[in-house]
């Protein structure tokens, strides 16, 4: 085995000069156009339609 002061020389070795790599994403600023919702008619169909059925079922046979 070869010897090492000690564990950051160890890891140095294989490492580049400049480590750090840009953000492929960057973080800040504001987005380009406020996320639009959609679907949330529709989610609100799905709901009552579930409801309604849980009470005519409740109902028809009771």
């Amino acid at each position: 085995m070869t010897d090492h002061r000690d564990d950051e020389e160890f890891y140095k070795r294989d490492r580049p000069a400049q480590p750090t790599l840009e953000e492929d994403r960057p973080r800040g600023g504001k987005a380009k156009a406020p996320a639009k919702y959609r679907g949330s008619w529709s989610m609100v169909a799905i709901i009552v339609v579930v409801v309604l059925l849980v009470v005519l079922g409740i109902a028809l046979f009771p």
